[in-house]
């Protein structure tokens, strides 16, 4: 009996529990709202105060939160400067270059998604004008001109630029494309650097070039000048070269539409194998040479070296059958004329099946790379 009542105590004791306990109270759900925005951040460069600022300076632009809305820049009196960021955000470029020994005022505004716009103000004074020597140099393009497919865009030096002073100067290096083709930057030696999309530009194309290289330091000097020209991309014609069968070939829209035959260097002065371009069309040219000095026709330059496709007579009879020239691609008059009349400063010609390649920058060779070279230069 005694184990029997103990028994009857614990389930009563168990039930109880029970009872007790139950179910857990429902909690009411807790309702919470989007997280407050974060305040917009905006710092800027040059900073307040700076003095000897280059004439090259952008207003740097540093935005968390938010995005820039507004930028101005004025000078002391009050003159506006008219500029645009670069794609990527990071700073906003004037579209001419400052003035030395002047002071700006530049405003910008950011706004983010919910919090109040923000506008910092920075004031700096540019450089006096440097004292050391300029390095002169050239964008070789004419505003206004319509160029062929394969035209890079070309910046020369007047003197070598030290490999330390190359990445401030390509910073400074601007192309735009309409229709947007992205392309690159390659130094072919220390005083040339050329701008080519992957492939050749398409037919029709507007491209702005700028180089804005006023004060840039270069070596112990600095550039010279802030240019830009805006240029067309005509029509598609290419120009190939065959010495194995002494042909040369002119494409339209890649359908041929003309072979002519030709003479090619001599084994002692092969021509070169590459691609290159159109660099210049001259009705005539004075060829001069240790050997002779003879006036041609219908000159069109492919190399700096001076090898051309050119009018010569004289060697009709070699055309399609030997090599006999000094270095030149050796057409016909009637052909000559006709290759003249039909090509832009520009179009691509490729020659192939000579002794000798073609040297990297003995003219403008941006086209002899493939892509994946070509970017690492």
């Amino acid at each position: 009996m005694r184990t029997r009542n103990t028994a009857a105590a614990l389930v009563l004791v168990a039930s109880g529990l029970t009872a007790c306990h139950g179910s857990p109270p429902t909690r009411a759900a807790v309702v919470t709202g989007p997280p407050p925005p974060k305040p917009v951040a905006l710092s800027l460069t040059p900073a307040a105060g700076a003095a000897a600022v280059p004439v090259s300076a952008e207003i740097g632009t540093t935005v968390a939160n938010g995005r820039i809305t507004a930028v101005t820049l004025v000078d002391a009196s009050g003159n506006t400067v008219a500029g645009a960021p670069r794609a990527d955000g990071s700073s906003w470029i004037p579209a001419t270059a400052l003035r030395y020994n002047t002071t700006y005022t530049a405003k910008v505004t950011a706004a983010g998604a919910g919090s109040p716009p923000l506008t910092r103000e920075t004031t700096f004074t540019t450089a006096e004008k440097p004292t050391g020597p300029v390095v002169g140099s050239d964008l070789l393009l004419t505003n206004g001109a319509t160029y062929g497919v394969g035209m890079p865009v070309v910046v020369e030096f007047g003197s070598d630029v030290p490999q330390a002073s190359r990445a401030a100067i390509e910073h400074r290096l601007f192309v735009t494309s309409d229709p947007p083709q992205p392309g690159a930057w390659h130094w072919f030696g220390a005083r040339q650097v050329m701008y080519r999309p992957e492939h050749y530009w398409q037919p029709g194309t507007k491209i702005t070039a700028r180089k804005a290289l006023n004060g840039v330091p270069i070596g112990t000097g600095h550039a010279d000048d802030d240019f830009a020209a805006t240029v067309t991309i005509g029509r598609k014609l290419t120009i190939d070269i065959d010495n194995g069968t002494k042909t040369l070939r002119v494409y339209s829209n890649d359908a041929l539409v003309r072979a002519m035959p030709v003479s090619l260097g001599k084994p002692s002065t092969p021509t070169s194998s590459g691609t290159t371009v159109i660099m210049s069309r001259e009705p005539s040219a004075v060829f001069r040479t240790p050997e002779y000095t003879t006036t041609v026709q219908y000159a069109m330059r492919l190399t700096w070296g001076g090898q051309y496709i050119h009018a010569a007579p004289w060697s009709v009879a070699d055309q399609g059958r030997r090599n006999v020239s000094h270095g030149c691609t050796n057409v016909s008059t009637d052909n000559a004329r006709w290759i003249y009349d039909q090509v832009l400063v520009g179009d691509p010609v490729t020659t192939h099946g000579t002794e000798v390649s073609l040297d990297p920058g003995d003219g403008w060779t941006a086209w002899d790379l493939p892509w994946s070279e070509y970017q690492k230069g």
